[in-house]
Order: structure tokens, then C-alpha cells, then sequence
């Protein structure tokens, strides 16, 4: 059998080995794939638990991403929930379904693109399961550690705090919109946004450095600006103030997509989600680590919307959910 031959054509066993060859380990796994548990290190007693799922033709299209860029994606919105701590990822288990037609080959390439995003980030794949099925579904769980720091939460947010922000708006949006106008083989002006939506690069190391310049709190923006930020001011009781400066910066640097495809590129940072940035406030004299910008503040809460643009309500659908959007 080849590598192009079909995981059919192989037993769970020799499919587990192929994957496992890709996933280099670091020393916080005690025991990796292989067993009936992997067995992770927790060296300050407490451990960060998110997941997520990704389902062919809901979340990707087989036709628009490569193997690689599909398992670099899958642990990417993982990682960033981790990153929006103030924490570090330390294990990642992944549970696949793939039709028997799958092959080999492609396989590996989705194990090499997550070794490879696991590696960059510090952490380790260091287990899951592998299951036959009608279409390709991914389910990540990552693990990490406050390493002894207090998590930064989204509930600490405090009238006064500067509004920061990490990372891209609105590029994955407008990438996916390219994708679904059939232009994603067109202009190279273009592909930086369809990279943006295929593999999204989320600052993580930015997360760590926003709590320890005393971040009040923070989460990564993955279902849209508007809808993430609405989180924030609603579990810490106050109003997140944008500034329309900052959103008009933004929608500048997705100009080019916004013409290409007659979109005002304002609603794509406002309601575009999975580039996930981090959204962070702080307190008023902070200076913010490199990598964030201060794009607002946090005001009273009042009895209207909980994010205003330069003090006004904005009339825009905020953003995605799994159910209703």
C-alpha cells in the first residue's frame, strides 16, 4: 500500500503510527499517543481546558484548503481561546472522522500541519481518536497553564480602562467572501485575505504579554467584532466605547477587497469573525504591550447597547452564531 491508497485500506493501528510521526512531543508530556491516556503536566495544579469542531462544508470546503492549512486552522481558533487567558498552551488532543476515501497521503498533510502549528505555539499533540465517517470533522482540545498568574477573565473590565485590540479585523471576512464570489484563484491582490480566512494567525504570544502588563479582560474575537465586544461589556456590567477612527483604520487595509467585490469593508471588521485578534481592556495608565492598539474605552453601563462606535448604537447584525446565523 501507498500513500495514495485510501485509510480504508489500512487498520486503525497503522493510521494512529502514520499521524503520530508528524507530532513532535515537549517535555510537559509525560506519556503521548499510543496509550489509553496521554498523561500531561500540570505544574501549578490547574489546567485550561477549550474545544472546538470543524465540519467539512459547514466550517471549510475540501476544494478551497489543503490538508496542511487545514490542520494548521484547526489548532489555530483552539490556541487563540488559550492565548485570551494570559496563558500557555501545553497539550492538544484531536479526535477525527474521515470517509473511508480519504487518503493516506492526505492525511499525513493534516498531521504535518498541525505538528507544525503545535510546535510553533510550544505545545504538543499529545493524543485523540480516529473514527470512519460520511464527511472530514475535526474536534481540537487544547490544554494550558497560567504557570501561577491569575487568568484574565472577560468579566474585568472596568469604566475608565482603554478598549485594545490584537491581531487582524475583518480580513478573514472579506477572504471568505472573495472564496464565495468564486474569485480565489483571481487577483495576488487579493490572496492575503483568502490566506487570512483559510489559516488564521492569531497573536498568541500577545496574550501572555496583555496580562502581564496587567490586562482587565480579554477574549479572542472569533464570531465578530461587534458580537465578541458585546461579550466583554455584558459579563463585566459596562459599555465598550469604539472609537470610529480606529474601525475606518482598519477597513482601510481591506480596501482592495472591498472594491474588488463592492462590500463597504466596515462590515467586515464590525461583523466578520475567525481572524482571531485579541480584544483586551486595561487599566488607563498602561502602557500596552507592542502589539496591541488602543481602539476605545470603556464607559458606564447605561441602559441602550453595550458597544457604541464614537457614542452611537450601531445598526448592524453583530456578527455569527452557530444557530441563528
Amino acid at each position: 500500500m501507498t500513500d495514495s491508497s485510501p485509510v480504508s485500506d489500512f487498520s486503525e493501528s497503522e493510521l494512529i503510527a502514520r499521524i503520530a510521526r508528524h507530532l513532535p512531543q515537549t517535555e510537559e508530556i509525560e506519556l503521548g499517543p499510543g496509550d489509553d491516556c496521554a498523561i500531561v503536566k500540570a505544574g501549578d495544579g490547574r489546567v485550561l481546558v477549550s474545544t472546538d469542531v470543524l465540519v467539512e462544508d459547514r466550517h471549510f470546503r475540501l476544494d478551497w484548503i489543503s490538508a496542511m492549512d487545514l490542520g494548521r486552522r484547526a489548532l489555530a481558533q483552539n490556541l487563540a481561546d488559550i492565548a485570551a487567558m494570559g496563558a500557555r498552551p501545553t497539550a492538544i488532543v484531536v479526535a477525527l472522522t474521515l470517509p473511508g476515501h480519504t487518503r493516506v497521503a492526505w492525511l499525513e498533510e493534516l498531521a504535518q500541519g498541525m505538528g507544525e502549528a503545535s510546535s510553533a505555539a510550544g505545545a504538543s499533540v499529545a493524543g485523540g481518536d480516529l473514527v470512519r465517517g460520511e464527511v472530514v470533522s475535526i474536534a481540537v482540545t487544547v490544554m494550558g497553564t497560567m504557570d501561577g498568574a491569575a487568568p484574565v477573565l472577560r468579566s474585568g473590565a472596568r469604566p475608565g480602562d482603554i478598549v485594545a485590540h490584537a491581531g487582524r479585523i475583518g480580513w478573514a471576512a472579506a477572504g471568505l467572501d472573495v472564496l464565495l464570489a468564486g474569485l480565489g484563484g483571481g487577483a495576488a491582490k487579493l490572496e492575503p485575505f483568502v490566506r487570512a480566512h483559510l489559516v488564521p494567525e492569531p497573536p498568541l504570544r500577545a496574550g501572555i504579554a496583555a496580562r502581564e502588563a496587567g490586562a482587565s479582560a480579554m477574549l479572542d474575537v472569533s464570531d465578530g467584532f461587534l458580537r465578541d465586544a458585546g461579550r466583554i461589556a455584558a459579563a463585566s456590567s459596562v459599555v465598550l466605547d469604539i472609537d470610529q477612527d480606529a474601525i475606518e483604520r482598519f477597513a482601510l487595509e481591506l480596501g482592495e477587497a472591498g472594491k474588488e467585490l463592492g462590500v463597504d469593508p466596515s462590515r467586515w471588521v464590525l461583523t466578520g469573525g475567525e481572524d482571531h485578534g485579541l480584544l483586551a481592556t486595561f487599566p488607563p495608565d498602561t502602557k500596552l504591550p507592542g502589539a496591541f492598539t488602543k481602539i476605545g474605552s470603556v464607559k458606564e453601563p447605561g441602559s441602550g447597547a453595550v458597544v457604541l462606535i464614537s457614542g452611537q448604537p450601531v445598526q448592524l447584525v453583530p456578527g455569527w452564531d452557530h444557530f441563528s446565523g
